[in-house]
């Protein structure tokens, strides 16, 4: 049995055994750098970037998350759809370059294997929706399942409900100011759309903001 060191000589062959673990690791770094400063990482998967590519995803992946899973030609929806009336396709026309006057929305209003397209048509000059279509899913096309003509009207995704709007006018209002407005609610039954219900809101010329009083109808 070797004796038992002495505090002294034990404090001793610890400082040894710690300073050859340090020269030991400073020529491993001189290595390294030597050969180009990849060093353990030319070895195995341990760098940062592999680590941060596993709790990252991929652009590819995030894209494909996050992009909209539709490619909805909605102007040849409507131009295509014979349901459409002739003065709403007249009206379809670029504002400028090839931009047209449509809004278009993709939700969930009737339950089908994909989402709803919803596509508001608006005049150029003043953006007021001359029409406002619902179209569903139907094989490999969509079929019009809804559509409001009586102009101005715009149409919307909420919670799962349709909601249209209908500006109201009285004889002597400017397009720019309305008298008050409709708001319809629908939902989808049975294969079609019902009126859910209906609000009124009367707009108020007394202060600037025209300020909307509510009543139900």
């Amino acid at each position: 049995m070797r004796p038992a060191l002495s505090a002294p000589a034990r404090r001793a062959f610890q400082a040894v055994i710690t300073a050859t673990a340090v020269l030991a690791a400073l020529a491993l770094f001189v290595a390294a750098c030597a050969t180009g400063g990849t060093g353990a990482r030319d070895e195995g998967p341990a760098g940062t970037d592999a680590v941060a590519g596993k709790l990252r995803p991929n652009p590819s992946s995030m894209a494909s998350a996050y992009a909209t899973p539709h490619d909805v030609d909605a102007v040849r929806l409507v131009l295509d759809d014979p349901g459409v009336a002739p003065s709403v396709k007249r009206a379809l026309k670029p504002c400028v370059g090839d931009e047209y006057p449509v809004d278009v929305s993709y939700g969930d209003l009737t339950g089908g294997a994909d989402d709803d397209v919803v596509v508001n048509v608006m005049t150029c000059s003043d953006a007021v929706g001359v029409g406002s279509y619902v179209y569903r899913e139907a094989g490999d096309a969509y079929r019009n399942v809804f559509r409001a003509e009586e102009s101005p009207v715009y149409a919307e995704i909420d919670r799962g409900d349709l909601v249209v709007t209908k500006q109201v006018y009285k004889k002597d209002d400017p397009v720019t100011s309305p008298s008050g407005e409709n708001v319809i609610t629908y939902q989808w039954t049975a294969g079609r759309f019902i009126l859910e219900y209906r609000i009124h809101n009367d707009y108020s010329s007394a202060v600037d903001g025209d300020a909307p009083t509510t009543a139900p109808n």
